[in-house]
């Protein structure tokens, strides 16, 4: 295997990782030179048990771990809101969580990157939500129609720091409680129980406002149709609890708010 051919096509997805880790893409890129160097110094040290990328971000971290530089973004680096809200996390949730939402990694190959177990990714990436919404708690509205399921994920939102202002059965109902309340996150199903479309909920919600979209459906593929909201984050059922809190704190991460499609 040519190892510089196999991870040269990752390059620029670890020093997204890196910028997002470290505050600016000066630091991110001198942590990427310093793996790469210590790649050449001992080609050896590349784990033969993991892809090239895993042992890439593998080798990366260590890096990280282990070389102390100048990690501080200079006055003339562009701070965005994911690099201000990157800084209140925790450095291991920060890794966790950046290895799990920005760069798609699975929890097994975030553990091998780590070096730490499956569960104690997953508790990271738990702890960085919460870590997250003690700063940008929100209100959240929810748009379900099956009763339990609008329970359990006013439960997950609850869990996470946020306050619900209300769950509602069908497009009117959502329509008016947004009016009330302009909530700060909508997560939405898109069938609703009047027969109605959650997409043109909140569609005809954002007319009036700016706001996260994160849809919870059985049926995503609806979400290709018609008119939908850019961006917006999709779950599909049956959904795990981890991954709608993780997608919860990403989009609230990222402060990419959702607007009505032209």
């Amino acid at each position: 295997m040519n190892l510089s051919r196999e991870i040269s096509v990752h390059l620029p997805y670890l020093r997204r990782f890196a910028r997002a880790l470290c505050g600016s893409q000066k630091s991110g890129d001198a942590y990427v030179v310093a793996t790469l160097e210590a790649l050449v110094a001992d080609p050896d040290a590349f784990p033969a048990n993991m892809s090239p990328k895993v042992g890439l971000y593998h080798l990366f971290m260590a890096s990280w771990s282990s070389i102390r530089l100048n990690t501080e973004p200079s006055l003339t680096d562009e701070i965005s809101a994911a690099q201000r809200n990157i800084s209140m996390l925790t450095p291991r949730s920060r890794q966790a969580f950046l290895l799990r939402t920005v760069e798609g990694f699975s929890v097994a190959d975030a553990a091998a990157i780590l070096d730490v177990t499956e569960a104690e990714v997953e508790a990271l990436v738990r702890e960085a939500g919460r870590e997250i919404a003690e700063r940008v708690a929100t209100d959240v509205l929810i748009i379900e129609d099956e009763a339990l399921i609008a329970q359990d994920i006013e439960f997950i939102a609850r869990d996470l720091g946020h306050r619900v202002i209300g769950v509602a059965r069908t497009h009117q109902e959502a329509v008016e409680l947004a009016r009330r309340q302009r909530p700060g996150l909508i997560l939405a199903d898109i069938q609703l129980a009047d027969g109605s479309s959650g997409l043109n909920a909140v569609n005809e919600m954002l007319e009036g406002f700016d706001a996260p979209v994160i849809f919870i459906t059985a049926f995503p593929e609806r979400l290709l149709t018609g008119e939908r909201p850019e961006p917006a984050f999709l779950i599909s059922k049956p959904y795990k609890v981890d991954t709608v809190k993780a997608t919860i704190s990403q989009a609230l991460f990222f402060e990419r708010k959702a607007s009505r499609a032209a």
